[in-house]
């Protein structure tokens, strides 16, 4: 028999939960369904081997919005740390600051290759590309082809798994924007001198600050605390549930939910809206009746991700929180040293425990490899960059993450307005949110923003909120629910222009 409840939420990460959560506050039914049959917090929930705890990918607690910072403060009060943010880029043998120290990074590259850098960078803005469409355009206009090719294109092209020629400049504007050379360069110059930047400035790039918040034992804390609120509340959340199907009765406005349970067992939900972080490709696939769109959903595209986790005998201690790896010669795109995090990631307070990131695409080489091949390559891997002896590792660990990155090919942003446009007209009360959810590579807190406003959406009854607009304007995106309304407002008023 079919259990009703009035919001079905599907996923239990940061979008979700924030969904659920909103909801349960203001007395609404919600139940969540999570796939995973341990952990909360999708892609920024915290893995727990042998008491030592790391991220999938790292999550440094930083915004903007008072809402979501309030939002925080609320759901965990009291177990917040102040971090230090180091990181650094590993290029040619050398590590250099980021962001960038100006007479270190001149050292470093020398000055004839600095010369170059400056010099293409004078050359893109007198001869810029009219309208760039790709990454490698974008990122040329902004900064120059020399210091596109040394500190861009190879790790990019680690992240994605293909040419940065293929990646949509929407990518580009969307996690660089606010950030310019000569910004860069006065920032680096201070950093050399030992000047600090403002953490929190109006309107300074996030690439840019220096410290942040973190939670003592890494960011599932948040997520665990926050799904304990909502039962508390009187809500649901259901471990170890991957839902298979959803039909929606036109008729009857009621969503029908079937979902597959871990033991093998069968359960029927029916609701009023459906809320799914879900990858909308296999999403739109479990939709009934049959999307009109469910064949440009096929065609989105996922970029999947592998930690290896090295844990060896204590040593020198690495400030850094991670590491960028942007030399071709190894495959490792990233080294995380979660001792720098926090350090009661790690149980014994002395061992060395660095995760090193591998980018693939799920069947491929990398992805299909046996752990022991995996852990066999980081250690001589790490052992090249230099931050850890292979022999002084003494136990590993691998976790492979489906789905960590939604891929900005050149045709994606023509597939997701197919879609918007499909769901818009024909299945009213399913709500998208979250990264995988909105096919956006959006923060944590864009994320926990979606969710929000889409429960203040459902609570209202109507759109008051247009999600969409998060991330896609880092001015929305950060201005909180005020900046919501004030967008959407905009946009009713002001009738845009159609192509004919």
């Amino acid at each position: 028999m079919a259990q009703h409840v009035e919001t079905l939420v599907i996923g239990g990460g940061p979008a979700g939960l924030t969904t659920a959560y909103t909801l349960a506050k203001a007395g609404r039914e919600v139940t969540v369904l999570e796939m995973d049959p341990t952990y909360v917090g999708g892609i920024s929930r915290t893995v727990d081997y042998k008491g030592f705890k790391f991220d999938i990918g790292g999550h440094r607690f930083f915004s903007k919005s008072k809402e979501i910072v309030d939002l925080w403060n609320e759901i965990l009060p009291d177990d917040f740390i102040d971090r230090p943010r180091l990181s650094r880029i590993y290029y040619r043998e050398k590590f250099y600051a980021y962001p960038l120290k100006a007479f270190e990074a001149l050292a470093n590259l020398g000055v004839w290759t600095a010369a170059k850098c400056m010099a293409s960078f004078g050359w893109a803005k007198v001869k810029p590309i009219e309208t760039p469409t790709t990454f490698h355009q974008w990122v040329r206009n902004q900064f120059g082809e020399k210091l596109f090719s040394i500190f861009f294109k190879t790790y990019t092209e680690k992240v994605w798994g293909m040419s940065c020629d293929e990646i949509s400049a929407d990518w580009a504007s969307q996690r660089i924007k606010g950030l310019d050379l000569g910004a860069a360069i006065i920032d680096g110059v201070k950093r050399s001198l030992g000047v600090k930047a403002k953490a929190t400035g109006e309107g300074a790039p996030k690439t840019l600050i220096e410290s942040f918040r973190y939670p003592r034992k890494g960011p599932g804390m948040m997520w665990e605390a926050c799904a304990e609120k909502i039962i508390a509340l009187g809500g649901q959340v259901r471990m170890g549930r991957k839902v298979d199907g959803l039909h929606y009765d036109k008729l009857a406005k009621i969503w029908t939910v079937s979902v597959a349970c871990a033991d093998g067992k069968k359960e029927i939900y029916t609701a009023n809206d459906v809320v799914s972080s879900a990858p909308i490709r296999e999403l739109m696939q479990a939709v009934s009746p049959t999307p009109i769109s469910i064949f440009h959903a096929g065609e989105l595209m996922y970029r999947d991700f592998i930690t290896v986790v090295l844990i060896g005998k204590p040593q020198k201690e690495l400030p850094d929180n991670w590491i960028y790896i942007h030399d071709p010669s190894v495959k490792v795109g990233r080294v995380q040293n979660f001792r720098s995090w926090s350090p009661e990631m790690i149980p014994d307070g002395v061992s060395t425990c660095l995760g090193l990131e591998y980018f693939c695409f799920e069947g491929d080489g990398l992805w299909t490899a046996s752990d022991e091949d995996l852990v066999a390559q980081a250690k001589r891997e790490i052992g090249k960059i230099g931050l850890m002896e292979p022999a002084d590792v003494y136990d590993a660990c691998v976790v492979r993450q489906h789905k960590a990155y939604p891929v900005y090919d050149d045709a994606y942003a023509e597939h997701i307005k197919m879609i918007r446009l499909d769901l818009k007209m024909h299945f009213p009360g399913l709500h998208l949110v979250g990264r995988n959810g909105m096919h956006k590579y959006n923060n944590q807190d864009h994320a926990m923003m979606t969710g929000l406003l889409t429960a203040e959406n459902i609570i209202a009854g109507e759109i008051i909120h247009d999600v969409w607009e998060v991330n896609e304007d880092a001015e929305y995106g950060e201005a909180g629910v005020s900046g919501a309304r004030e967008a959407l407002r905009s946009e009713r008023a002001v009738p845009k222009k159609v192509a004919a």
